[in-house]
């Protein structure tokens, strides 16, 4: 489990601060203007990121967390694990870790909490349905044949994730190449055709598989 910890990668490593007025947010400065006062500083927000990522997205047997079949676990029990690994890593701390995050990464609903994407893991995630008539997807040169041909299908993770706008979806696959081919997904057809797509966030939709003949190559 450790090692999969350091794996888990690309996460906004940025101090959370907290301001009186409106609440936690990331960096030097609040979009009032003020300081407002540390919460969690660069090292201890990525490590409680690492570990709720982990915690969420990809083993959350091996922590004891009963995960439901929609993803969402007991904010109480993930806080009291969270807090015999890091003795200083609160309830209060996580939450704001959570308001704070600019990516929407997770949801909080009362007294749980689960992540809107990014599981390896089995769940059934029940987003509303996705309303961008075009989505993309972003690979590499060499496998940009390839789904094409065969369409595109989950890598290490439960769901295909694609992006609302070529910007992003080149965003993300620069992560892993340094010359995105981006590839258009003709999601109303899709969806009229009776494949499911829901959305994760403003950013993010999320579907099980998508068959080659929705997709064309920009």
């Amino acid at each position: 489990m450790i090692n999969y910890l350091c794996r888990v990668a690309h996460l906004t490593i940025t101090m959370i601060r907290e301001c009186p007025e409106h609440g936690p947010f990331r960096g030097e400065r609040c979009v009032c203007g003020k300081e407002g006062h540390l919460v969690l500083d660069d090292a201890k927000t990525e490590k409680i990121g690492r570990f709720i990522s982990g915690a969420l997205r990809h083993f959350p047997d091996d922590l004891g967390l009963a995960i439901s079949s929609k993803g969402w676990v007991d904010l109480n029990l993930l806080s009291e694990v969270m807090h015999e690994r890091y003795r200083w890593a609160t309830k209060k701390r996580l939450i704001a870790l959570i308001e704070s995050d600019e990516k929407g990464r997770y949801e909080l609903q009362g007294e749980r909490i689960r992540a809107r994407y990014g599981h390896s893991i089995d769940v059934s995630l029940d987003f509303k349905q996705n309303t961008n008539p075009k989505l993309y997807y972003g690979t590499s040169q060499e496998e940009a044949d390839i789904i094409i041909e065969n369409g595109i299908k989950p890598v290490k993770q439960r769901y295909v994730h694609l992006s609302a706008s070529a910007e992003k979806a080149s965003e993300v696959a620069s992560i892993h190449t340094e010359n995105p081919i981006i590839i258009e997904v003709d999601a109303k057809r899709a969806q009229e055709d009776g494949l499911p797509m829901i959305q994760a966030t403003d950013e993010i939709v999320l579907t099980d598989a998508v068959p080659p003949e929705y997709l064309n190559r920009l």
